[in-house]
């Protein structure tokens, strides 16, 4: 089979002067004060604290500022980057040169060329919001995300980054969303406040940590395999002897091969002014994680999309092909990536407990507002987080399963049942653990355990959404978040703000959580939400279960969703009709490429390896029977059972050929193509690696 991979990489450089280096790709605030005039510096930090439109009379110096530090550092084009609707990045280069009327050329970069491009909006998904005769569409520039320098094999590229619209104003991309969004719970969050008597000027702050999970295997045995190369996950393999059942590969020793190339990773990160903090060995084998420092939601999703587009770039430099799909092997851990959300006015950030939790009213009341958010768009979450490779991960025994529960922990369990019954009077505190070696520290307990089965967990001063898959962009479930818990802030507000001026509040607060809990605590459940005792109990509470991604996207056609987004101004109608049909196609047109390219693969791979097995066994058996053997040999009995399966093989993919043909309903086809995969992955194990072509799970899960 394959040769073993040369494993000669780079040396590792860490250290030396990466503080100085951090954001040094980035024309961020230090940068901007040094290149722009005090005057203009002052108008363009403005607009980007306090979201105020930006003054477009400054844009010529600013376009002029960002095109001069580009070209110090060695930038010959720039680009509008963008977030179009197929889960990826887009952008289209236009160097800075202008010809003159004397036909000499010069560097120019114009304020009109910094604030809006031109792409072609009918050749990106738009779910019949745009038609091929309608292709004008504008790309509009993030002043929240600073502008940065990107560098591929020597070639140093500025990138602004962009919103993306229709020429008749449809949002076509996932930022606009998620800024409305964050403008429309900022809003809510300071009149939530003002009824505690809390006025802050500026908006309120969405932050989020997103941990980045991935495989890394060799890049030989990546080429050699057309399903990883084609659809990002293995459509045959059966799973080695051993893989994670000895759990020694999570936070175990990083390898020097992968610490190199994690090392490379963080230096690019940190130029980027990406805050990448940890790295470390995750559950499966050939599995890892980067995590970066909690930023702005805005800035924290731009960089995500960064940051995977860096592991796979940096992976092919260490001979490595980074691997992003939710489930790229199965029968081991798939990966996903942590959505860690929070929000915050000011200095109070509205989701910590502080050391008196039954005591912070604003707390409380945050806290009842997330959980009313959830239990009421579980569904809306759910599809936020839909996709076929998400499909394979959702309730396989390392994810959270399709239903969206909540997780408070001991501690917020036991106050929210007070709240419900009249009013929280006690709090579970932290304690310490001692642990027995008298040399060694007692240790701060905190006062609630974490659960890694919870899709939506509260885990101290936020929120962690696991349900989100590895490839997915943090957008759509952080649009969801923000948009949910306006909702309930808005609602809770409202009621505070009509209560009678003689009114005692903090009683009539007490009888408005006590409503809220009862109405929607058949969300929270703090138990193994993997065990199937959870599914029969969450179908006794009524809660969703939407397994399949075509489910699981139902819900952006209901009225009452819509209804949501249009009436916070996040989404209308058309734009949430189109993201449903935008989202199925992608579906669909996954699982097709899938179910031909499992034909395929069988075609000409598998049933060829297993025919020549067979005519080897046929060889060995004309052998024996030369040598006096008999029909009922037990090699004879074997040579029979590996018929039986090439049969079965050819069978199937007859069977698979005939519905991919008549356009058979996807669950059949996805049906069919697990039989050809069953009867595959078992006969893997008695072919020989020299006639078996596709690299084996054996092989890729192990780097050296």
């Amino acid at each position: 089979m394959a040769e073993i991979a040369d494993t000669n990489t780079p040396e590792i450089e860490e250290g030396g002067n990466f503080i100085e280096e951090f954001g040094c790709d980035v024309f961020g605030i230090n940068t901007m004060s040094e290149y722009l005039p005090k005057p203009v510096f002052k108008k363009l930090r403005e607009t980007m604290e306090t979201g105020k439109a930006l003054d477009s009379s400054i844009s010529d110096d600013v376009a002029h500022a960002m095109k001069t530090w580009a070209m110090e550092r060695g930038a010959t084009h720039y680009t509008h980057w963008f977030m179009p609707l197929t889960g990826a990045t887009a952008e289209k280069h236009d160097s800075f040169l202008e010809t003159c009327a004397n036909g000499n050329v010069i560097a120019r970069f114009s304020g009109k060329n910094l604030i809006m491009g031109e792409p072609d909006a009918s050749s990106f998904p738009s779910g019949g919001l745009r038609s091929t005769a309608e292709a004008r569409g504008y790309t509009a520039w993030d002043p929240s995300s600073p502008a940065f320098i990107k560098r591929a094999n020597g070639v140093a590229t500025l990138y602004i980054p962009t919103a993306f619209c229709s020429y008749t104003g449809e949002v076509l991309d996932k930022k606009t969303p998620l800024l409305r969004s964050m403008q429309v719970l900022s809003a809510q969050a300071k009149r939530l406040l003002k009824c505690f008597d809390k006025d802050f000027e500026g908006g309120a702050k969405v932050t989020l940590g997103a941990e980045q999970e991935y495989f890394l295997i060799d890049r030989r045995f990546y080429v050699q395999r057309p399903d990883l190369m084609q659809t990002g996950r293995t459509l045959f393999g059966a799973p080695p002897q051993r893989h994670q059942q000895l759990e020694d590969h999570y936070f175990g020793a990083i390898k020097p091969r992968i610490l190199a190339f994690m090392a490379d990773l963080d230096r690019e990160l940190w130029r980027l002014g990406i805050p990448a903090k940890t790295r470390h060995n995750e559950v499966a084998p050939a599995q890892f994680e980067v995590a970066p420092i909690f930023e702005e939601v805005n800035l924290a999703v731009d960089h995500n999309m960064l940051i995977m587009d860096a592991l796979k770039r940096i992976a092919e430099k260490h001979n490595f092909a980074c691997l992003l799909h939710e489930k790229p092997f199965a029968g081991v851990n798939g990966s996903g990536k942590h959505n860690n959300w929070s929000i915050s006015v000011g200095d109070i950030n509205l989701l910590n407990p502080g050391n008196d939790p039954h005591q912070n009213a604003i707390f409380l009341t945050s806290l009842c507002a997330v959980i009313q958010a959830v239990d009421k768009h579980a569904d809306l979450l759910r599809s936020a987080i839909a996709g076929a490779g998400n499909d394979h991960r959702l309730g396989a025994n390392e994810a959270p399963p399709a239903i969206i529960s909540m997780y408070l922990g001991e501690q917020l369990a036991d106050i929210v049942e007070q709240i419900e019954k009249g009013q929280a009077k006690t709090s579970k505190h932290g304690k310490t653990i001692k642990i027995g070696a008298d040399i060694l520290p007692e240790l701060p307990c905190d006062a609630t355990d974490r659960n890694r089965t919870s899709p939506f967990a509260f885990t101290g001063n936020k929120f962690e959404f696991r349900a989100a898959g590895s490839s997915q962009s943090c957008a759509s479930p952080n649009i969801v978040l923000n948009t949910a818990v306006a909702e309930a802030f808005d609602e809770i507000a409202t009621a505070l703000e009509n209560l009678p001026k003689n009114a005692d509040f903090h009683a009539e607060l007490q009888k408005m959580l006590s409503s809220i809990i009862k109405k929607h605590k058949k969300i929270i459940f703090n138990g193994n939400n993997y065990g199937d005792e959870w599914k029969k109990e969450a179908a006794k509470r009524g809660l969703p279960n939407l397994r399949t991604t075509p489910e699981a996207i139902k819900p952006l056609t209901e009225a009452k969703n819509i209804a949501l987004f249009e009436k916070y101004g996040v989404f209308n109608r058309a734009e949430m009709l189109s993201r449903h049909e935008i989202f199925l196609e992608e579906y669909e047109r996954k699982i097709g490429i899938e179910a031909g390219l499992s034909l395929k693969l069988a075609r000409t791979h598998i049933i060829p390896a297993v025919a020549a097995y067979l005519k080897e066994l046929g060889g060995a058996l004309e052998t024996e029977k030369m040598l006096g053997g008999t029909k009922k040999s037990k090699a004879a009995a074997y040579a029979a059972k590996i018929s039986a399966r090439l049969n079965s093989l050819i069978e199937i993919s007859d069977n698979l050929e005939t519905q991919i043909k008549k356009a058979e309903k996807l669950p059949k086809i996805i049906e069919t193509m697990a039989e050809l995969r069953k009867v595959a992955d078992e006969v893997e194990g008695e072919v020989s690696n020299e006639l078996w072509t596709l690299p084996k799970y054996c092989e890729m899960l192990f780097v050296y």
